[in-house]
């Protein structure tokens, strides 16, 4: 074959996209990984068996497709990345095997690590059959996979022996214990294993090895991780407050908003990470929100700890110690027959001793002989022999040690002890006592600082500001949208509750309404109800508990809720601070960019 030239090689049967044959090297790993989960329903015609062997031909085809059996359900499901691929798949089906098929609702696929070191013991010994394995799980680096190392001995076990003990832990994707998802960012070392001279086979250490992978992960503590977008989010600049606000409901992490001109307008740029999950919509929204101008990039940027764990775990209800296909205990012989030992009673079966303690209870080695791996230190457990002495021995020994120690006897030093606490507590601060003034009023200690409150009185702000005033002539529905983009944006700079009441008294048979505008509170009230008499009973309920501010020009409202401990704020106060707060973050932009 010369450069450039392509040629047909018949008789392969394990040959995938990118393998290099002879001299060339194997490209690289697909940088893109699939992270939503689809069921391929088929038609009832069609053999989902049969099926899955004409998948797996395209699987082979395609390194970002992965296609799965589920025994448990018999279903057929595929990973891939979203709709686009969706269709080329659909299409591809229908083509080559002349079957269309549906896919199901996309869920996201999620990936489990554990965040303390262990060791894992897997024993297998039915009848005729022998292996026991030691391995230790360490935490990996974000995005490392999962590694194989030794730190055993080949006198304690041979090396073809662990070999093989490496090629299953590699050769598939081991299930974890909170989800059932993908075992990642984990290293796994062997510290130990034995075999029967006899008895032994290479399918007795595939299961010992799975078997000590999962009980290393049910006695350590694990992890749920989920597939997270790299984002950049430019948004018109007067509504980077609620573009904030959003991402932050959606777990985003970013830093601070870059800030420029370009196009006719000023805008925004965030950038930073977010969930995968909660991000499925949101580009059609920015779209929605900024009237066009907005724009949303995600790039796919590996894996983060789950940012709703518990729910998520609650919601896939799996049980680890029910999946028989992956289990948690290990087999031992007695009398002729292999029982099951559960997986936090191994200890009491296992033939070797266990070779890793955590750092801070290591000791020396009884062979004197001892590994590191990322830091952690571990050999064969030495257990601390007993000094077999009396107690009475022990005691006369800690006396002379008080002695030459301190000068003085063990009952001195407690009495000494004793002395300094009864002192401690008698110089202990004594509870407050109220106070009074001269008049004979009690003096009360100053309340701590209260979370803010704003409350706004919607039309009244409306027909208050010029340009709102002007547009609700055109459109009210337009001029109050308006006005609840602005607050959203005000909320986002300053983090506190935010709650706008229209006046709907006047409209017949109306009950009224609550609702969300994205982090706003939004009240209509009902019929024989005004905006002014809503606002009074909500001061007076939430005063005790927040300092809360109401924005209105109405005088008399603004009196009474002064009358009742809030704060008052005029429409050009309001107006005023929303300005003052959008200068100061582009001010506090322009101090880091020079810092």
């Amino acid at each position: 074959m010369e450069a450039g030239e392509v040629c047909a090689v018949t008789g392969l049967t394990t040959t995938v996209p990118g393998q290099g044959l002879g001299a060339q090297q194997e490209s690289s790993v697909p940088v893109l990984e699939p992270v939503l989960n689809y069921r391929i329903y088929l038609p009832d015609e069609v053999n989902a068996v049969e099926m899955m062997e004409k998948l797996k031909q395209l699987e082979e085809e395609d390194p970002q497709l992965h296609i799965l059996w589920n025994e448990q359900l018999q279903e057929i499901h595929a990973q891939m990345m979203g709709q686009v691929q969706i269709e080329v798949l659909t299409q591809l089906i229908k083509e080559r095997f002349g079957v269309v098929v549906v896919f199901g609702q996309g869920n996201i696929v999620y990936k489990e690590t554990i965040a303390k070191p262990v060791e894992g013991v897997g024993h297998f010994e039915p009848l005729r059959h022998y292996a026991e394995v030691h391995l230790l799980l360490e935490p990996g680096e974000p995005g490392s996979g999962i590694e194989v190392a030794s730190a055993c001995s080949e006198d304690v076990l041979d090396l073809n022996w662990q070999r093989l003990i490496a090629t299953h832990i590699m050769e598939r994707e081991h299930p974890g214990v909170l989800t059932g998802s993908a075992l990642t960012d984990v290293k796994i070392t062997i510290l130990s294993g034995r075999a029967h001279i006899k008895h032994t086979e290479g399918g007795d250490f595939r299961q010992a090895t799975y078997r000590a992978i999962r009980q290393g992960l049910k006695s350590t503590e694990s992890v749920l991780l989920e597939p997270v977008y790299a984002f950049t989010l430019e948004v018109p600049q007067e509504m980077v407050g609620r573009a904030m606000t959003d991402l932050k409901q959606r777990a985003g992490k970013f830093d601070s908003p870059e800030f420029g001109t370009g196009n006719g307008m000023d805008y925004a740029v965030l950038q930073g990470t977010v969930p995968v999950a909660t991000m499925q919509d949101y580009s059609s929204e920015v779209h929605a929100y900024t009237r066009g101008l907005g724009h949303l990039t995600l790039e796919l940027s590996g894996y983060d700890v789950c940012h709703n764990s518990e729910e998520v775990i609650a919601e896939t209800g799996y049980d680890s110690e029910a999946d028989t296909a992956n289990p948690t205990g290990s087999v031992f012989c007695a009398h002729g027959a292999g029982f099951i030992v559960p997986w936090d009673q191994v200890d009491n079966y296992m033939h070797l001793p266990r070779q890793f303690v955590p750092e801070e209870e290591t000791q020396t080695p009884a062979d004197g002989r001892s590994y590191e791996t990322n830091g952690q230190s571990f050999g064969p457990v030495h257990r601390q022999q007993s000094s077999g002495k009396t107690g009475w021995e022990l005691d006369q020994e800690l006396q002379q040690i008080y002695a030459r120690e301190f000068g003085m006897s063990r009952e001195d030093m407690e009495d000494q002890e004793r002395r300094k606490w009864l002192k401690k507590k008698s110089d202990a601060p004594k509870p407050n006592v109220v106070k009074y003034d001269k008049k004979g009023n009690p003096i009360y200690p100053a309340k701590g600082p209260q979370e803010e409150y704003l409350i706004v009185d919607g039309y009244n702000i409306i027909f208050a500001w010029k340009d709102l005033n002007e547009l609700s002539r055109v459109n009210i529905d337009s001029a109050r949208d308006k006005l609840l983009d602005i607050l959203s944006n005000y909320q986002g700079y300053k983090s506190c509750p935010v709650l706008v009441v229209f006046d709907a008294y006047k409209r017949k048979e109306h009950p009224g309404a609550k609702s969300k505008y994205h982090n706003l509170d939004v009240v209509y009230t009902k019929t024989d109800e005004t905006a002014d008499a809503f606002i009074e009973r909500t001061v007076h309920e939430i005063g005790h508990k927040y300092r809360v501010t109401v924005a209105t020009n109405d005088g008399l409202e603004q009196l009474t809720v002064m009358s009742q401990g809030a704060l008052r704020m005029s429409a050009d106060n309001l107006q005023e601070e929303i300005e003052r707060l959008s200068r100061l973050e582009y001010e506090n932009y322009l101090a880091s960019q020079k810092r």
